[in-house]
């Protein structure tokens, strides 16, 4: 994780204190359940849980064991049994390291989407709010990045909640498939720890039983958790690269808050860049970049290796830390985005209604005239305005061949902005309800 692009929240979730706690958690946890089955004696259960639940553990110490014995879990163990004594004997009665190393991570990623979550409400509740202000706020529609025909900014706003709120449910799926528990030993037969202590340990971490493991968790719920994740990243950055376009200076339609005292280029005085939305398109590549080796660690060898265990000590805080950046970004820069109508509307009219092609076209085939024959006398009219200028109405009003099928007064009818925006709140109602 780097802390520039880290909020303290989401560091938390992956500092070491955390990891140790929760890995104290499962081994206390499984002692309890392992102490009702008769296997270890409830008194040392108790003490578990009396020494280890207020400890904080000493990440030095850990890191100097696990300096000579080559091993993270074992290293923990031992600091542990010199926070709790005689009774660490029973602490980790069948498990495997597994065990508290992807359940721990399981959880960790729990943890994560919940923060994940909370920052998408954010994204969902400004572009929502924009979404009412500028709802009948005319801007021409681009396709190729080219003037097509009139929509709304609320309609722009409108398409990206909808698709916030698909990634929601996404990830709402994405952390219900990761949060599973294994506490199923060696090879994953439960011969030295019977299903009774996953259970338990399950119940008491907030996650449901792995139905089969082989000593690890099957890696294809953490594939689907992380592609989950970029899946939202690239709705993230779509939305950015639009604030992006409109920002440019022959556009301007919409741009970044630029606040008092900000500075725009080390050179240019003038300068008023798209930062956040050029960051956010970066951090959304990097997120993207953590779904193929995610990919790549549902391939293990047998029962386990740790092939993947690397890839997940890196992709794990900080795919999460740079959405979780990201988003929080993403929602203040919605909230606070400069929004300029009288710039829309004097794009939308710079080709001299152009726009308005469409409903032309199909009021003469409705008139009569063929398609082929309508299309050619359209474009012929749009194309003088295209490379002349003018007034592309009053150049078919003056077209014999238009006269032919429609009245001045026809034509003028087709040339009605509200017309394009008629179904505004139909689909308003059915992105927001």
């Amino acid at each position: 994780m780097i802390p520039r692009y880290t909020r303290p929240e989401m560091a938390a979730v992956w500092e070491p204190q955390t990891r140790y706690r929760i890995w104290f958690e499962i081994e206390a946890h499984a002692a309890d359940a392992l102490a009702e089955l008769g296997v270890v004696p409830k008194e040392a259960a108790r003490a578990i849980w009396a020494k280890g639940k207020d400890a904080t553990f000493d990440i030095a110490r850990i890191e100097e064991i696990e300096r000579e014995v080559k091993h993270d879990v074992i290293a923990f163990l031992t600091h542990l049994a010199e926070i709790i004594g005689p009774e660490a004997r029973f602490i980790h009665q069948g498990m495997t390291s597994s065990d508290v190393l992807d359940t721990c991570f399981n959880v960790q990623l729990v943890r994560a989407a919940d923060l994940l979550l909370a920052d998408i409400d954010k994204v969902l509740a400004a572009l929502k709010r924009r979404a009412f202000e500028h709802k009948m706020t005319p801007v021409v529609g681009r396709s190729h990045g080219v003037h097509a025909e009139p929509t709304t900014f609320g309609l722009k706003l409108a398409y990206a909640y909808a698709e916030f709120a698909r990634g929601r449910e996404r990830l709402l799926a994405a952390r219900r498939e990761v949060a599973t528990c294994a506490i199923s030993g060696a090879v994953g037969t439960f011969a030295q720890i019977g299903p009774a202590v996953e259970a338990h340990v399950a119940k008491a971490m907030g996650l449901a039983v792995e139905p089969i493991s082989t000593q690890v968790i099957p890696r294809d719920r953490h594939a689907m958790y992380f592609a989950t994740l970029a899946v939202i990243a690239a709705s993230m950055e779509r939305l950015a690269t639009e604030v992006r376009h409109l920002q440019r200076t022959e556009v301007l339609e919409a741009e970044e808050y630029f606040s008092p005292g900000q500075k725009g280029s080390s050179a240019m005085p003038h300068k008023r860049n798209p930062v956040l939305s050029e960051n956010l398109t970066g951090l959304a590549r990097m997120v993207r970049a953590y779904v193929t080796p995610a990919l790549e660690n549902v391939v293990l060898w047998h029962e386990r290796d740790i092939s993947h265990s690397s890839v997940e000590r890196m992709i794990g805080p900080d795919a999460t830390a740079t959405l979780d950046f990201a988003l929080n970004r993403l929602a203040t820069l919605i909230d606070r985005l400069l929004v300029y109508p009288e710039n829309m509307r004097r794009n939308l009219d710079r080709l001299g209604g152009l726009v308005h092609s469409q409903r032309v076209l199909l009021a003469l085939t409705q008139k009569g005239a063929p398609r082929e024959d309508a299309y050619r006398v359209v474009q012929r009219n749009a194309m003088k305005v295209w490379e002349e200028g003018g007034d592309f109405q009053r150049l078919l009003a003056a077209d014999p061949d238009v006269r032919k099928y429609l009245s001045e007064a026809e034509i003028a009818e087709n040339f009605d902005l509200g017309y394009h925006l008629k179904e505004v709140d139909t689909i308003f109602a059915r992105v927001f309800g």
